[in-house]
């Protein structure tokens, strides 16, 4: 690997995969950004469009796709093709089998994703976050926020919720770096948070009051379809955050000390970088 080669950043365009490339560009690195939407068209559902995204790579970056997975088909053929070094994103309790107790028995395809790349003869490094802070700001829970009122199905549960930010610097530590591979890092903010400090932190950072209502699955569910979020999405949002209310996120981990050797960005230092 030198430093001409580009990383593949296969995600390139979602929420780890932009601030990813931003950094490696920022560090002078030749960056491949891949997905759907971008120049380089990655589709985990057509294998025709992997081989462009990874003629010439030797490092890539892995979003996988949560609906159907090929990860492990897309280790064998990175491998084939040369690939020397990835780094895979993960879910935090993707090697525990009771993490997940739902209606739908989720199974993300994570852990297949990650034992086909352990075993593969590559460099590796998986990232197991928890819930983003980001999806507060950008993401799935944004129009709650700005409506004023966290309707979820997180009871009195808590989660130490990590910045997207620090997510990308370890993964850029990663890519770049030594002293990673091999290792699996479980990434989290400083220290848990209910959804009721949750629209403290909002209602202090933005002046305008937010408040978190705890509801049902069911009700969830039914909400998030009535405001036009597909049923199937609303379905596996629901049972995602069934971990944090059953009180299995709320445990801070290590791992952004660990890669970075700083702690991790709080909720309010993520609101504090939006102003």
């Amino acid at each position: 690997m030198t430093n001409t080669d580009p990383i593949l950043v296969i995600g390139g365009t979602g929420t780890t995969g932009r601030r990813i490339a931003r950094l490696l560009a920022e560090r002078g690195r030749a960056v491949r950004v891949a997905s759907r939407s971008a120049a380089h068209r990655f589709d985990w559902t057509d294998p025709a469009t992997w081989d462009a995204a990874l003629d010439g790579v030797r490092t890539a970056y892995v979003v996988p796709n949560d609906t159907e997975p090929h990860t492990p088909e897309l280790v064998a053929a990175a491998r084939d093709r040369g690939l020397e070094r990835m780094v895979l994103l993960s879910a935090r309790g993707s090697d525990d089998p009771g993490y997940y107790a739902d209606r739908r028995n989720t199974d993300n395809g994570h852990l297949q994703g990650e034992q086909a790349l352990s075993a593969s003869g590559l460099e590796w490094t998986v990232l197991r976050p928890t819930w983003f802070a980001q999806n507060f700001t950008e993401g799935f829970f944004s129009p709650l926020v700005e409506a004023g009122d966290l309707r979820l199905p997180t009871g009195e549960g808590a989660c130490p919720f990590v910045d997207a930010d620090d997510i990308a610097e370890v993964a850029v530590a990663a890519l770049t770096g030594d002293g990673h591979q091999g290792r699996t890092y479980e990434l989290t903010g400083p220290r848990p948070l209910t959804l009721h400090e949750v629209a403290r932190v909002f209602t202090a950072a933005t002046g305008r009051t937010v408040v978190h209502t705890p509801v049902t699955p069911d009700a969830f569910i039914a909400e998030q379809t009535g405001a036009g979020v597909p049923a199937d999405l609303a379905e596996v949002l629901a049972d995602l955050m069934g971990p944090l209310a059953r009180g299995r996120e709320a445990h801070p981990s290590t791992g952004v000390e660990d890669a970075l050797g700083r702690p991790p960005r709080s909720l309010e230092d993520t609101l504090s970088r939006r102003g």
